[in-house]
């Protein structure tokens, strides 16, 4: 039986997890990229500005773990988007689109009924390292 190799990701320019748990793990060339809240890493504390504010950090901390496990945007198969308010859908899209073009990952998006050190906006993601070739 062949092994596998599980290797932490962490990235030092993206917040800490608030919780028992790793920002990222990479098996293979999967990388699984916990839920990334809209956090200042500075700060350690949410962004004002209401959903579309917390998505943006979000997406920037997320970005930081990309580089950190040798990934970017591009390379996003698939997110979650989990919203206190599914009111936010529009909103959130608006910044989403700012990071991800044309083909988009997959994705689900869902209201919740409360996220942690009540944010707005939780994203996580399943992306790749490596060159990915689109074929659509």
């Amino acid at each position: 039986m062949s092994k596998l190799i599980r290797k932490i990701i962490t990235a030092a320019k993206a917040p800490k997890p608030v919780g028992p748990y790793n920002q990222a793990v990479q098996v293979g060339n999967t990388i699984y990229i916990s839920g990334v809240l809209g956090i200042d890493v500075n700060t350690s504390k949410l962004v004002a500005g209401g959903a579309p504010a917390e998505a943006n950090q979000a997406l920037k901390n997320l970005g930081e773990i990309l580089a950190e496990a040798d990934s970017s945007y591009k390379n996003v198969v698939k997110t979650t988007i989990f919203l206190a308010d599914i009111g936010d859908f529009s909103a959130v899209n608006e910044t989403y689109k700012q990071y991800f073009q044309e083909p988009y990952p997959a994705r689900s998006t869902f209201q919740v009924g409360k996220l942690p050190m009540e944010a707005r906006v939780e994203i996580e993601v399943i992306a790749v390292s490596g060159e990915l070739v689109d074929r659509v």
